[in-house]
């Protein structure tokens, strides 16, 4: 149990994480979001946005990065203490103290834990809200647009047999209504029954009420028939306004949280490819946070090796750092690929990543611990 306990040594080693930890965040961080940079000046310049509100997209993107570069810190942060620890021989001297190499790097990876699951907080909870404050920006004070002003369709079964299409220009949130609706109905054989026109469908505790409609009966003989305009009347569309505002508003899977895909999952709504993607990235959502500790575990060995290569320098750190999270990326969207083509198992290869770089990075610790 002493083992365990937090020591003068597991802060030492800590400390010497933190100083490279912090600048691999902010190097990383500034590289991708160097994009975003040159897109405040073009909202200003180009789109004559106010200033305010180019700062506040900036500001709404960073989340998003953060999440992606804290793992390729971690890597570069524990790439970067090693070498500094095994170039002045301070690991020599701990061993010679008596103390395991395991017991010397447990620290580290007791981080990786940690900010694996910090990773996952703010990638379900911050990127999320954080995207949903972009959209509105970019909308209402940029592009004077609505969020919600574009084309829905729902697809929904009808009772024995058939099905029911429901399209609208666009969704009014506040009001909780449907802007020009059109709602065609066919039968078993995929034949219209009936259309239906409206200009606006309003949602009242559990049912959509049409405003002013107009519906038209197609005959079996091909001849169709007028009905006299409907004042109000009741439709099941399939979705409900909290379901419509998720999917409208969130069509990319990668900015919503595994709560969010999950609810737009249920709703049926998604094509065959959709349902795909939607599925694959559920389940990387929760592997992804994970390569923290992976990224720790595959870089002791590795820092360990560019000291005994004769090299221990922060440009060798950072180039060796860039070329892991390359090789591990080019895995992923290969393990996507299939993940997307073999749905049944999609965790499986949503994990495959992680699991692969556990094991190299297992295999290569213990051989540095024999030395």
């Amino acid at each position: 149990m002493n083992s365990l306990r937090y020591t003068i040594l597991d802060r030492y080693v800590l400390t010497e994480l933190a100083g490279p930890f912090g600048f691999g965040l902010g190097a990383f961080t500034l590289i991708f979001a160097a994009t975003e940079i040159l897109n405040v000046g073009k909202l200003v310049s180009s789109e004559h946005a106010p200033l305010w509100a180019a700062l506040l997209v900036f500001v709404w993107s960073l989340p998003a990065y953060v999440v992606l570069v804290i793992p390729m810190a971690l890597l570069l942060g524990t790439l970067l203490a090693i070498q500094r620890l095994a170039s002045d021989s301070e690991i020599t001297a701990m061993k010679a103290a008596g103390v395991t190499f395991s017991r010397i790097v447990a620290p580290l990876l007791a981080v990786g834990i940690v900010m694996s699951f910090a990773t996952l907080y703010l990638q379900e909870q911050l990127v999320p809200y954080a995207n949903d404050q972009l959209v509105e920006i970019e909308s209402a004070v940029i592009n004077h647009t609505s969020a919600y002003g574009r084309d829905l369709t729902v697809s929904a079964p009808l009772p024995g047999g058939g099905r029911q299409l429901t399209t609208a220009t666009a969704f009014e949130p506040n009001s909780r209504a449907l802007l020009h609706v059109t709602l065609i109905q066919y039968d078993s054989h995929n034949r219209p029954r009936q259309i239906v026109f409206a200009d606006r469908a309003e949602f009242t505790v559990d049912k959509w009420l049409l405003q002013d409609s107009s519906l038209y009966r197609f005959n079996p003989d091909g001849s169709v028939l007028a009905e006299p305009p409907i004042p109000q009347q009741e439709v099941e569309i399939g979705e409900n306004p909290t379901d419509l505002v998720k999917r409208i508003k969130n069509d990319d899977p990668d900015s919503m949280s595994r709560a969010q895909i999950a609810a737009i999952v249920r709703t049926g709504q998604l094509t065959e490819s959709e349902l795909r993607k939607y599925v694959m990235t559920y389940q990387e959502k929760l592997a992804r946070p994970f390569a923290c500790f992976v990224f720790i575990l595959i870089a002791v060995p590795f820092g360990l090796r560019a000291v005994r290569s004769g090299g221990s320098s922060t440009s060798l750190g950072f180039g060796l750092s860039l070329a892991i999270v390359f090789v591990y990326y080019i895995v992923m969207t290969v393990c996507s690929f299939f993940g997307e083509a073999f749905l049944s198992v999609a965790w499986l290869w949503a994990w495959m990543p992680n699991l692969l770089f556990t094991a190299i990075g297992l295999a290569r610790l213990r051989q540095a611990a024999a030395v």
